[in-house]
């Protein structure tokens, strides 16, 4: 049992990255379509590629969008509309008529033989109005062309007439006085006006609902297709272009090709295939890592941090292509290289962008063209953004992977359609507001700083800022250790930029290296302003203890003051396992009989294991050193560098370091240079 947790516990990390392995793949699978594939490949006005091309069984030819859309619209615009009459309204007027006309007998000195020509002559122009239907205002307004046929409805019944025959309030005005110039009396003539017009009322109206019910019906009912073919029938010959009704027949088969596939028997053997092919492509993510990025490959959290963000951009362009593939490219695709590079390096983000674009194939429309023109802008990424400190850079950049969308698009566009008439400008708009949502890679990369504890070329600028908090204390309780870390700081960025490694990273572990010298700031020597030496009242050994945990507290300090691990790391390795030789030859000389234990005044280290932490281990050690030379030349400077460099390889302290001899030389030349220029020869001024 014991043995059996050791070796889960000896293969802890292996074992993490095979479940984070399987767990990244089941989720990217379970986030696939799951759909057969078709089994050509095929765009619009490109040849057919492939042999002669048969259908394999009988399918119907489906109508496109475009072609359904236009149906609706055609259904929507020669729709016939139906106006509601109201029978009810006809006879409310007529009951209204009647009991004013009643009234003029008792209230006006009109003869009987007048009263019942007027009421004649009105209940005549009430008909006359209602037999051809008065429409209300609010309904006059659904109708363009007046000649149009509509259906009126009565019982229940719909009658076809001609819109322009209903009345509208001038047209019932204008049938009433010419009806009423009919009477004989003026008088009588003004009553009957006056009744009319307050009595008469609209009786038609617009029946929307009706109307729409009707045609959703003839929506309901518009085909899907609009043809057949049968089995065997030849669809496309090799070399042919693909378009017109051969491209509509290859989507339709493509369509029913892939719901055949579809089928609860084939579900697992489906899903199989998808597994394997994502396994495929995170198994060459992993791979890379342990060739070529060993010291990424070795952290989990790393590895953990890439596996997430490659799963976090396939969901969101899973989640866009299920609710709206119209907006395909509005998704920042982008960010994961830009993110990748800030943290880690060129390489590593442009491999993991390919490998995530082939992945996403399998679930957008037109997969080729988005691989290609997502691929070509991860390459453009790449290129161009760098010092994301600098706030333009990223800006330009972000303008060019625009631009080179845009660019890309309208060559797909013009090879698609054969001219440049038919883009489609909306896709202009999606690519700039894929460049604007860019920009939240900033936001990213601060939001994994605190999420996996990783640091950005943005937080070394920050920390490189001798206002910080840390470095001011430095100044004030250690101002020749700080000046030391100014010099050293200036001297590895130089090296750095020289042999292409990051100069704002060892900067930064430049600045920071020695800060636990400030806890004994007295013990070392660049601090000794008075002449004082306390080491002159310790033992070799006590001497060599104080000299050596500047590492260990230097260590504590920026954890307490929450430093990112990489610049920690420069604490740990700048003296490597290297000795406190000076007291490690003052104890050999005080006991000359006695073994002197070595480790007593050796570093702990860790040797340096990347070209920045060893960049700096030269660095240190050659200013510090340079300090001894009392009458520096270009010779005693050479001559010093030359045996430091030489001291730690001979020490074994950059076997770990990835760095070559040739960069080393590099190294050296160009430290040299920079100890002549501060300690050259200067003209004598007379007194």
């Amino acid at each position: 049992m014991s043995k059996s947790v050791n070796k889960l516990y000896k293969h802890n990390a292996v074992i993490y990255k095979v479940i984070l392995f399987l767990i990244t793949a089941f989720a990217i699978v379970y986030l696939f379509p799951k759909g057969g594939q078709f089994k050509y490949e095929f765009t619009k006005g490109k040849p057919w590629q492939y042999d002669n091309l048969y259908a394999p069984f009988d399918f119907a030819i489906e109508k496109t969008e475009e072609e359904i859309t236009e149906e609706i619209k055609a259904i929507e615009v020669n729709a016939k509309l139906y106006f509601l009459f109201n029978k009810k309204t006809v006879s409310e007027v007529k009951e209204a008529y009647k009991i004013r006309t009643s009234f003029l007998q008792t209230n006006d000195s009109l003869k009987d033989s007048d009263l019942e020509s007027i009421t004649l002559l009105g209940n005549s122009i009430i008909e006359s109005v209602y037999d051809k239907g008065f429409i209300e205002a609010t309904s006059q307004g659904v109708i363009n062309d007046v000649n149009t046929i509509v259906a009126l409805k009565k019982d229940n019944q719909a009658q076809d007439i001609i819109y322009n025959n209903l009345l509208y309030s001038k047209d019932v005005f204008d049938l009433i006085k010419s009806r009423l110039g009919e009477q004989p009396y003026n008088y009588a003539q003004n009553i009957n006006l006056t009744i009319l017009s307050e009595v008469i009322k609209p009786n038609v109206s617009f029946d929307r609902v009706f109307t729409q019910k009707v045609i959703d019906e003839a929506v309901n009912d518009i085909s899907p297709t609009k043809g057949k073919v049968s089995n065997g029938e030849l669809i496309i010959l090799k070399g042919d272009i693909v378009e017109g009704k051969k491209l509509a027949i290859l989507y339709s088969l493509k369509g029913e090709s892939e719901s055949k596939l579809w089928t609860k028997s084939n579900y697992y053997w489906i899903v199989l295939g998808y597994t394997i092919l994502v396994s495929l492509a995170l198994l060459m993510l992993l791979l890379f890592l342990q060739k070529y990025r060993k010291e990424i490959f070795d952290n989990n959290t790393k590895v953990t941090f890439i596996f997430f963000n490659v799963s976090l951009m396939i969901l969101i362009q899973t989640l866009v292509v299920k609710y709206n593939a119209d907006y395909l490219y509005v998704v920042p695709l982008s960010i994961l290289p830009i993110v990748l590079k800030a943290f880690f390096d060129a390489r590593l983000g442009l491999f993991t962008h390919v490998l995530t674009v082939l992945l996403l194939g399998f679930i957008v429309p037109d997969s080729f063209e988005f691989i290609y023109l997502h691929i070509i802008a991860g390459i453009v990424t790449i290129l161009t953004v760098s010092e994301l400190y600098k706030r333009a850079n990223l800006f330009i950049s972000v303008g060019q992977i625009t631009l080179i969308y845009m660019i890309t698009y309208l060559a797909f566009s013009i090879i698609k359609e054969g001219n440049a008439s038919q883009i489609n400008w909306e896709y202009f708009i999606m690519f700039a507001a894929n460049g604007l949502l860019s920009f939240l890679s900033l936001f990213f990369i601060y939001l994994y700083e605190k999420m996996f504890g990783l640091v950005s070329d943005v937080t070394l600028l920050e920390l490189s800022n001798t206002n910080t908090k840390l470095l001011r204390e430095l100044n004030e309780k250690a101002p020749g250790t700080f000046q030391h870390s100014m010099q050293v700081a200036n001297l590895a960025e130089a090296a750095a930029n020289e042999i292409g490694a990051n100069s704002m990273l060892v900067r930064t572990g430049a600045l920071y290296h020695d800060i636990g010298k400030m806890l004994n700031p007295m013990y070392f020597i660049e601090n000794q302003s008075t002449g004082v030496n306390p080491h002159n009242d310790l033992s070799p050994v006590d001497s060599a203890k104080i000299i050596t945990d500047h590492v260990i507290k230097g260590i504590e300090l920026a954890k307490q003051y929450r430093l990112p691990d990489r610049i920690i790391d420069f604490i740990r390795t700048h003296h490597g396992t290297s000795l406190v030789y000076y007291f490690y030859v003052k104890e050999k000389e005080s006991s000359p009989e006695e073994e002197v234990d070595i480790t007593k005044f050796q570093y702990r280290g860790p040797i340096p294991f990347s070209k920045e932490t060893a960049i700096l281990m030269i660095c240190d050690a050659a200013e510090a050193a340079s300090k001894s030379i009392k009458q520096p030349t270009a010779q005693s400077i050479d001559d010093l560098i030359n045996k430091i460099v030489e001291k730690q390889k001979s020490d074994n302290q950059f076997i770990n370091s990835d760095i070559t001899f040739s960069e080393i030389e590099k190294i050296k030349k160009v430290i040299k240079r920079k100890l002549m220029n501060i300690y050259h020869v200067r003209v004598e001024y007379p007194d």
